[in-house]
């Protein structure tokens, strides 16, 4: 086998939550291409749908279920192995904020914290449950978790702590379940999605965002995919318990833009 055939993933089955839009919808589509059959999940039926269309266009087949993965884990995993037969990758995706207003820490109510908790890394808990359970030997779990983990985020604190909680898990599944199954991360920096332009709004700032970044531009969901693709194959057989940040060079938080996102 020549090296570039250790990147693809021929005949494997994917879970992607969270993937009726942007990075979700990127990286399904990413591991379709490298050759997966994805199971796909979301809230709404018809984003599904259109990430299911660009699945099976790259030649693979889909699997939807709509619905709120809370909770609903072990449900996904079981109905994507009636469907497929089995699980190979499973990556938690999910995640981000029910609220678009930003606040202090301080100012932040109980119920929203506990949310963000539940929403971006309670599910990659059970997420991680559901798929170990069912996975064979050199399965891959990935988590998708945020330049906002590893370091202070004002305005977004309690996504930014519920991401750096999935960074420490990712790190504890990838010694418990070794050497069985692979577990790492991968932490977006910037990217353009629908969600990116809801909160930033257009006003220039995303020229702002670019600024702050060495490499000058802001990320697309394929970035991503790729470095999902990349250690969901055996091309990195011999890394587990790893995050990877992909932000274009950008290592620390642009202030620049902070008042967008006090708006």
């Amino acid at each position: 086998m020549g090296l570039l055939d250790e990147f693809k993933l021929e005949g494997k089955v994917a879970v992607v939550t969270g993937s009726g839009q942007g990075i979700g919808r990127g990286i399904a589509w990413g591991l379709a291409e490298a050759g997966c059959n994805v199971a796909v999940n979301a809230r709404r039926q018809e984003d599904l749908q259109e990430t299911a269309k660009g699945i099976e266009e790259r030649g693979r087949d889909a699997f939807i279920f709509a619905a709120d993965i809370r909770d609903r884990s072990d449900e996904l995993a079981d109905l994507t192995v009636d469907t497929f037969g089995k699980v190979d990758i499973w990556v938690n995706n999910v995640g981000g904020s029910n609220e678009k207003k930003t606040r202090k820490l301080i100012d932040t109510p109980d119920e929203v914290f506990r949310d963000q908790i539940e929403l971006n890394l309670t599910t990659a808990f059970q997420g991680a449950k559901a798929s170990a359970k069912r996975m064979g030997e050199g399965g891959s779990i990935i988590n998708i978790s945020s330049g906002a983990g590893m370091r202070g985020s004002p305005f977004t604190g309690p996504y930014a702590a519920a991401k750096a909680g999935m960074l420490n898990m990712t790190e504890t599944l990838a010694i418990e379940l070794a050497p069985k199954i692979r577990v790492n991360a991968v932490s977006p920096g910037p990217v353009v999605t629908e969600m990116f332009a809801e909160v930033l709004g257009a006003d220039g700032a995303e020229e702002e965002i670019a600024a702050s970044i060495p490499l000058g531009f802001l990320g697309a969901p394929k970035d991503i995919a790729s470095a999902v693709v990349f250690l969901s194959s055996p091309a990195a057989r011999w890394v587990t318990g790893r995050n990877l940040l992909v932000a274009g060079g950008r290592t620390h938080r642009s202030y620049q833009y902070q008042s967008k996102l006090e708006e």
